[in-house]
């Protein structure tokens, strides 16, 4: 008689995990995503991707989502300039046709990847309070409401602090010493247009040390903006500025870059209301587990890293790819899928965490951004972000 197909639960709904779930359905092996967020709109999901050709692109081809992913990549996404903290433009490349990593805004291929997802296959509202191990690679899964399920395959997809995590490592995610404030200017073309002019179409790195403004043009018509400052772990509450109250935390920002140019302090003074500050974590470089079964990890759940690799959400859609691939190879012999996969994410996510360390260091060392500009005209064809 032939074996039950294993259940599957895969803890959250980021990318990697409708991934995961998209290449599991179209193969016919059903698989149930817990999210806890109440719908796909519930929070603001960040910034653009620049998706890899190798990694995120390999995704979407597995899934069947190339076409449509092509249909919504920011055509200017890919143009980049880099600028000192006088304004002196170092850096001014377009955006080049085919180069291979066009970018998306992460909100757009987060809807494509989940509506490509049959009706019931990702469950909103489903935060995990508790995980049971059952013995025999079954694991049950309590959630904040009470209810309770019990799967055969467990996946952790659940981000920088997941809580599948502590049943295979004791690893934490340690602070990198470096804190971002998050801001936007909405509708910048018509509202700022020197600003605009300012970051070009595409990504903005304005650098020096200890300090930085990373800025990227979104598709809607508005654009992000990342202040990036190396500061103590608990600096953002400590320092006494109210970043809900927008007059002072621009005055405080301001204050911090009051020796840098006025067309980039004009960013500060001219963002929307909303600033939003953010730490930047990561588990040790290298952080992998010995194979407990029924059990396993992808993207920053495995593997959380600093954004100066440019590789986050990459690494997590290409670990769902082949996870997925590896379940179907495998069949019913989850523990040799789990294996194979493993063997392959630990180096693969180990060199991108070391070159994702070199990166945060290449910003804002006290040449900066000297050396980021070298690297830009010395081989590789990205920056470390």
């Amino acid at each position: 008689m032939a074996r039950k197909s294993p259940s599957i639960a895969i803890v959250g709904g980021g990318l990697g995990g409708p991934v995961l779930a998209r290449i599991l359905q179209l193969r016919g092996i059903a698989s149930t995503v817990y999210e806890l967020d109440a719908s796909i709109d519930a929070r603001h999901q960040g910034g653009m991707l620049d998706l890899h050709e190798e990694s995120g692109q390999r995704a979407l081809r597995e899934t069947g989502l190339h076409e449509e992913f092509r249909k919504r990549v920011h055509p200017d996404g890919e143009a980049m300039r880099v600028l000192d903290k006088t304004g002196a433009v170092l850096i001014d490349q377009p955006a080049e046709d085919g180069h291979g990593r066009p970018e998306i805004d992460r909100r757009a291929l987060r809807e494509l990847l989940v509506g490509s997802l049959d009706p019931g296959r990702i469950v909103w509202d489903h935060k995990v309070a508790g995980i049971t191990a059952l013995g025999g690679g079954r694991h049950e899964l309590t959630f904040a409401d009470g209810r309770t399920t019990s799967v055969d395959l467990l996946v952790g997809a659940d981000g920088a602090w997941s809580k599948v995590r502590p049943l295979l490592s004791a690893a934490k995610p340690a602070y990198c010493g470096l804190s971002f404030l998050e801001l936007s200017l909405s509708d910048v073309e018509r509202r700022h247009p020197e600003s605009a002019a300012l970051l070009g179409r595409g990504m903005l790195f304005a650098l020096s040390h200890d300090k930085g403004m990373l800025g990227h043009r979104h598709g809607d018509g508005s654009a992000g903006i990342y202040v990036a400052l190396r500061v103590p772990e608990d600096w953002t509450v400590r320092c006494g500025v109210d970043w809900s109250d927008a007059p002072a935390a621009r005055a405080a920002l301001l204050d911090l870059f009051h020796d840098w140019s006025p067309e980039l302090r004009d960013l500060l003074r001219s963002c929307d209301d909303t600033i939003v500050p953010r730490r930047i974590y990561a588990v040790p470089t290298g952080h992998s587990w010995s194979r407990v079964p029924g059990v396993t990890l992808l993207g920053d759940a495995a593997h959380l890293m600093s954004p100066f690799a440019g590789e986050g959400a990459n690494l997590a859609m290409l670990d769902a790819t082949e996870l997925g691939l590896a379940l179907v190879e495998h069949g019913a012999d989850v523990e040799a899928a789990l294996a194979q996969y493993e063997a392959a994410m630990f180096p693969r996510s180990e060199a991108a965490a070391a070159g994702s360390a070199v990166g945060l260091e290449m910003c804002f060392a006290e040449d900066a951004p000297r050396g980021l500009v070298a690297f830009f005209r010395g081989g590789p064809d990205r920056a470390p972000t």
